[in-house]
């Protein structure tokens, strides 16, 4: 019986811990926000590098995933004899779903674990203990920066993928099937709503990027100082960020929607 009580309880005693040590993280990086705001040339750097970077495969993701829902919706569409609605079908996939998700994803995979890794190889070369030598707050100089430039990215890297991701359906839809190029986007323009599905889509952007930008920065510090370590805690950015988003997803779905 003992044995079973620490085989239940040491894991969920683990993830308590953990949620409360990264709730002090981000209070921490909240309270560093000033800083980085005054050094805003960190902030930049870290927006090239999370936002900037992250375009070519945001871009051709979106644009693969755009044919894919032209392909497929217009073959089931075609059963109901209503392939007049495929715009629409496109557009709302994207801006409420897929488009923050797989973006997010995206994100996790590329810039996410790029971020956890650089912490954690500053963490194992010392970098960090040094900075808290001279009297310099990794938080402010490092982590708030991070922060803050990957959630200012995400949003933007959302509005790109579902831009290229709509062409990628308009390819499809009127350039290969011969749709009428019209009847596509006035059926986007009639049932795309700029605050139920944009807007919205956005703020779904704004909350993961949150998520996802600190599940990064506190993997990237808790870290072992080893190679086996940084990898560990690459690894666990990328599962642990696409599990919070689908997660979360679902959760604003049903508020939003």
């Amino acid at each position: 019986m003992k044995n079973l009580l620490i085989t239940i309880g040491h894991p969920i005693s683990e993830m308590i811990l953990h949620f409360g040590r990264i709730v002090l993280l981000l209070l921490n990086i909240i309270i560093a926000i000033p800083y980085a705001i005054s050094k805003f040339w960190l902030v930049i750097n870290e927006i090239y590098f999370c936002g900037v970077k992250s375009i070519t495969i945001i871009a051709v993701s979106g644009w693969f995933v755009g044919m894919v829902l032209g392909l497929q919706g217009y073959n089931t569409l075609a059963r109901f004899g209503s392939v007049s609605v495929l715009g629409s079908l496109v557009a709302l996939s994207l801006t409420r779903e897929l488009g923050p998700v797989l973006t997010t994803i995206l994100f996790a995979a590329r810039a996410g674990s790029a971020i956890t890794s650089g912490i954690g190889l500053m963490k194992a070369t010392e970098q960090i203990d040094a900075m808290s030598v001279m009297a310099v707050s990794p938080i402010k100089r490092v982590i708030a920066p991070k922060f803050i430039g990957g959630i200012i990215s995400v949003p933007f890297l959302v509005a790109i993928f579902n831009v290229a991701g709509i062409f990628g359906g308009y390819f499809v839809g009127v350039v290969l099937l011969k749709l009428d190029s019209g009847t596509f986007w006035s059926q986007m323009q009639d049932s795309v709503s700029l605050h139920q599905d944009i807007i919205n889509g956005f703020i779904k952007s704004a909350l993961f990027g949150i998520a996802v930008n600190l599940i990064a920065v506190y993997q990237g510090l808790i870290a072992k100082p080893t190679p086996d370590g940084v990898a560990i805690a690459t690894t666990n950015t990328v599962v642990f960020s696409a599990l919070t988003t689908l997660g979360m997803d679902y959760i604003l779905t049903s508020l939003m929607f």
